[in-house]
């Protein structure tokens, strides 16, 4: 991941209620720029030996690839899952004054 200066990362919870506690925790203590909550999805996954499957809202995170650890602390102190879903990809290339404007925003 560092080889990348900025990601997107994904959280899943369940419910929207909790996707709002959890990004404004991030936002207020500047370690994301942006959060996207996505009220409702329908997942489907492997939970201790079946399929399971859930309605749950989906957190879409824009930040500094170097607050990731930081990131995941807050969000595992306030998720309601035993194991939460926080998963990264790198932001290969964008529109530079929005990679300039995360930069900004973003306090290490």
């Amino acid at each position: 991941m560092a080889d990348f200066a900025y990601i997107i990362i994904f959280v899943t919870t369940s419910t929207p209620q909790e996707a709002q506690t959890i990004s404004a925790k991030l936002l207020e203590s500047r370690k994301v720029a942006c959060a996207t909550v996505v009220p409702k999805v329908d997942s489907r996954y492997w939970w201790k030996g079946k399929i399971d499957t859930s309605e749950e809202s989906l957190l879409i995170l824009k930040t500094k690839a170097s607050m990731f650890t930081q990131v995941v602390d807050i969000v595992k102190s306030l998720h309601s899952y035993e194991v939460p879903e926080i998963i990264a990809m790198p932001i290969i290339d964008g529109n530079s004054d929005y990679l300039k404007w995360i930069d900004a925003e973003v306090q290490e």
